[in-house]
């Protein structure tokens, strides 16, 4: 019995520490499970406040590809909580700083030059990109009014480094994408990535585009992803598989 009552105590002692190792580890998954796609979010935020740095200090260039990885962050944190079942409100107001910050400011900020039209048009997209994130929702289930303000960044940021950063296409473009984004129009809410395998395999693509190719094809793939989205917004984008 003096034998067996330290070795008992010591066994007790080890599975406690075990059980609370478990206790710990499942705390730690449910933590990184619920988490998972604020910390997109955040990332997304993290490349706009780069993008402005960029802008602000004349590299415009490294300034449109933040912007561009932001739109790569910010299609996947929706769709991340959504399958892991973690949407939150919390969730919800970080991914609506990140889209102002990333597709509002640092977007704005690629038409920034000395003159005080240009200027002026900043203010309006950054305003365009307010009422869109404020007015987005339509009462309708997956829909909402007016073009996704990531996809006029996109689109801006791919015309500023197709054309090497030339203002008078970025003031057409930016002038019609304000336009887009205020409209009344109906688009799909993230029917991209939600219900249809084959256009994750086109978002894994433009990870790759962005990655692993030269600027000039990954631009046009996201250009013409962008702009598809924009000619279709109900018929091929909303459709079920």
């Amino acid at each position: 019995m003096i034998m067996l009552t330290p070795s008992s105590g010591f066994i007790q002692r080890t599975k406690k520490l075990f059980l609370s190792e478990q206790a710990n580890q499942t705390q730690l998954k449910e933590f990184a499970r619920r988490n998972a796609a604020n910390a997109l979010s955040v990332a997304n935020m993290v490349m706009g406040m780069a993008s402005i740095l960029c802008s602000l200090n004349g590299h415009r260039y490294a300034a449109c590809w933040l912007v561009l990885i932001g739109y790569l962050l910010d299609l996947a944190d929706g769709a991340v909580a959504r399958q892991l079942d973690a949407c939150s409100a919390l969730g919800a107001k970080l991914d609506d700083f990140a889209d102002f910050t990333t597709f509002g400011i640092a977007t704005a900020l690629l038409l920034r030059t000395h003159s005080l039209l240009d200027n002026i048009l900043c203010m309006c997209y950054v305003m365009s990109v307010f009422i869109r994130l404020c007015f987005f929702s339509s009462g309708i289930p997956f829909m909402y009014r007016g073009l996704p303000c990531i996809y006029s960044s996109a689109i801006l940021a791919c015309t500023s480094l197709l054309t090497g950063g030339n203002m008078q296409a970025l003031r057409v473009t930016a002038i019609a994408m304000i336009l887009f984004m205020v409209s009344q129009g109906f688009y799909p809410h993230d029917r991209v990535l939600e219900s249809q395998a084959w256009k994750k395999v086109v978002y894994a693509g433009g990870v790759a585009m962005v990655f692993c190719s030269s600027f000039p094809p990954a631009c046009v793939y996201y250009l013409l992803w962008s702009v598809s989205y924009l000619l279709f917004p109900t018929a091929l984008w909303s459709r079920k598989v």
